[in-house]
């Protein structure tokens, strides 16, 4: 069955109850297709080659992962935040017979992403419409891996950074497990710091990963924020991290510790979020 790529014209815009969404090809490049959401680049694919990652910070979940689990290990992942899914797809590739679950609150942008891009089928990829703190607080499988990118008008969900969440999510990860979060959507470092002390109590060993002069405040961006209660191979993701084009290094759970010793951690309190009757994230 061909993809809406293949018999429609771009760039395509698709208004969803939700968001504002876009369909763009690349200049000289229309192999590769970015999908805009409300102004913002949220995922970009390569149709020849689903190994392919445009985006350096899904790359350092990759070396992350590939550093914890020997590739090609199938995993079983959770995906809090869907998108166009283009990580899942990567992950797919590089380790066939994983079993992924795509959480996207907006249905139409999950129904958008399986036509436009040629992603897995079920049951290799799942794509579930539903709040994910809704997710945390009720799903029952057990994950090797959490992925964490979830934004709404490019901000993460405060629901999503509380300590209770962080809880639900070790709740749900095997033994050796590993929590990874997008942590991006403000500059400085004050929300890095938030979510580590909301992590805390529930993670024994903690890992961010970054350009160096975004852990120095000196530009904004992503930073991997990499949660475990097992050690965190830092040095072997470290060579990893080393080899991409760009700069980039990784900080150990002390350092960031030492950070946020002044921040205090986000609860559910704080945000209004009630388990027993969730609202939606905003």
């Amino acid at each position: 069955m061909k993809t809406q790529r293949e018999v429609s014209p771009l760039p395509q815009t698709f208004k969803t109850m939700m968001s504002l969404l876009e369909v763009r090809a690349t200049p000289g490049d229309p192999d590769l297709l970015t999908l805009w959401v409300d102004g913002t680049e949220s995922s970009a694919i390569r149709f020849s080659d689903p190994h392919f990652l445009e985006f350096e910070y899904m790359e350092h979940i990759r070396i992350s992962l590939n550093s914890i689990f020997e590739p090609p290990t199938p995993l079983k992942v959770l995906h809090l935040g869907g998108g166009g899914c283009t990580l899942a797809r990567a992950l797919n590739a590089d380790r066939p017979g994983s079993r992924q679950l795509a959480i996207e609150i907006d249905s139409e942008l999950a129904q958008f992403a399986r036509q436009w891009f040629d992603l897995p089928r079920s049951p290799f990829l799942r794509i579930r419409a539903e709040d994910a703190r809704l997710t945390l607080d009720t799903n029952k499988g057990t994950w090797d891996v959490i992925v964490r990118d979830t934004f709404r008008h490019g901000i993460i969900p405060d629901p999503l950074r509380t300590v209770e969440a962080h809880q639900q999510a070790a709740k749900l990860l095997a033994d050796g497990g590993i929590y990874c979060l997008n942590v991006a959507g403000h500059s400085g470092l004050s929300h890095l710091y938030e979510e580590i002390r909301a992590l805390e109590p529930s993670f024994c060993h903690l890992a961010a990963i970054s350009d160096p002069a975004i852990f120095k405040s000196r530009r904004f961006g992503n930073i991997i924020l990499l949660a475990s209660n097992n050690p965190i191979p830092v040095d072997s993701i470290g060579r990893e991290l080393r080899k991409l084009p760009l700069p980039t290094s990784i900080i150990g759970s002390q350092r960031l510790l030492s950070g946020a010793q002044s921040i205090r951690a986000l609860t559910d309190a704080d945000v209004g979020w009630s388990v027993a009757q969730p609202s939606p994230t905003k």
